[in-house]
């Protein structure tokens, strides 16, 4: 069988860090269709095809999923996803993709759903499985001053704060020099 991305086992991790990698692909003013096909081939999607009205539609979802990882507690985050399950999630349903995958579960309303429909009911689903199961947000935006990039953060130890070593290095020498300063 076809790889997928379902709401199971280890896959949800693969669900959320797709859905970090879409909304950084999203928040760019100059995305393209294309790209975000690319996304989603890159996290095991067959052959997807994004249209501009995809690409509109999917940056409304964008927007609720970065008030998500924006959450400063368990909390807050639970109240958003309850937000978003309640705007798109639909009872949820086990599917093959007509034979095409393993059985697997979706909230939105159908296989053929719109793209961003499918987008954010997965994506909230996968969010709130981490909330779930950590007790704490699934993620964040990077702290670093200038970057403002989406991240998951499923592991284990204290809640990060930035999106990569990159950025936190950066903010941990310009705090140095700054108190050198």
């Amino acid at each position: 069988m076809p790889p997928t991305n379902a709401i199971t086992g280890r896959s949800v991790r693969a669900v959320a860090e797709r859905t970090a990698d879409l909304l950084n692909a999203l928040a760019r003013d100059d995305v393209r269709p294309e790209e975000i096909a690319g996304v989603l081939s890159d996290h095991g999607e067959h052959d997807p095809v994004v249209t501009v009205h995809d690409v509109e539609s999917m940056r409304v979802s964008a927007d609720l999923l970065r008030g998500v990882l924006a959450a400063n507690d368990a909390a807050e985050a639970a109240g958003r996803i309850n937000g978003v399950l309640a705007r798109v999630a639909r009872p949820p349903r086990l599917t093959d993709h007509g034979g095409t995958s393993h059985w697997h579960v979706h909230v939105d309303s159908d296989d053929d759903a719109p793209l961003a429909e499918w987008f954010l009911a997965s994506a909230g689903m996968a969010l709130a499985l981490l909330v779930t199961d950590r007790q704490r947000p699934p993620g964040g935006l990077c702290a670093s001053r200038g970057c403002d990039r989406a991240f998951l953060d499923a592991g284990s130890g204290s809640p990060r704060l930035y999106c990569s070593r990159r950025c936190a290095t950066r903010e941990r020498v310009a705090a140095h020099r700054a108190g050198r300063a």
